[in-house]
């Protein structure tokens, strides 16, 4: 059953983490990680169809955007004891296949998900580069369920309004998919 986002009040600060990357495999930082133009966190996990839909288009998208100076970020916060396909050998092998160009970074304790508010996956949030919450929401209007094509377009309007200077629309949708799987 999919689920939507919480709303939450734009304008807040990240959260601070150090979490162990799947893929490089040492603890990385928000600090290290954030980018002085932009910062997009995703809350992704390997398992839910919702993540699985968007997946080539968010390693397009991230092609297009990290050579233009914005920071990609993916958390893994579900129980991989209940869900194994979450694991972070599983993270690994995924990220490699897909071939991720961000981290891909394990949630083991789920703090942080929970101090970012998140619920679902795929949850969005992107920061500017003093880290202020400036879109929360989701990929686009594509679901496994219909027939729109994924492109990404609500964040790539989002990141086009940040790289062009310009405010990010307030008009956010909350993202679909499927709820975080919780210890």
């Amino acid at each position: 059953m999919a689920i939507s986002g919480i709303n939450i009040s734009l304008g807040f600060t990240a959260p601070y983490f150090k979490l162990w990357d799947s893929i490089s495999e040492t603890f990385l930082t928000l600090e290290k990680l954030k980018s002085h133009k932009a910062t997009l966190i995703m809350f992704i996990c390997n398992h839910c169809p919702y993540v699985k839909h968007v997946n080539a288009e968010l390693v397009r998208l991230a092609g297009e955007y990290i050579p233009k100076g914005i920071s990609f970020i993916a958390i893994n916060s579900n129980d991989s004891v209940q869900y194994p396909e979450d694991s972070l050998s599983k993270m690994k092998e995924y990220a490699e296949k897909l071939q991720y160009p961000f981290p891909y970074l394990y949630d083991e304790t789920q703090e942080v998900a929970r101090e970012y508010n998140a619920v679902c996956t795929p949850e969005f949030y992107l920061f500017d580069g003093k880290l202020a919450c400036i879109y929360h929401g989701q990929f686009d209007d594509s679901r496994p369920s219909n027939s729109i094509p994924v492109t990404g377009k609500d964040i790539r309007n989002a990141l086009e309004a940040v790289l062009t200077g310009k405010e990010v629309s307030k008009n956010q949708l909350p993202g679909i998919g499927c709820s975080i799987k919780w210890k």
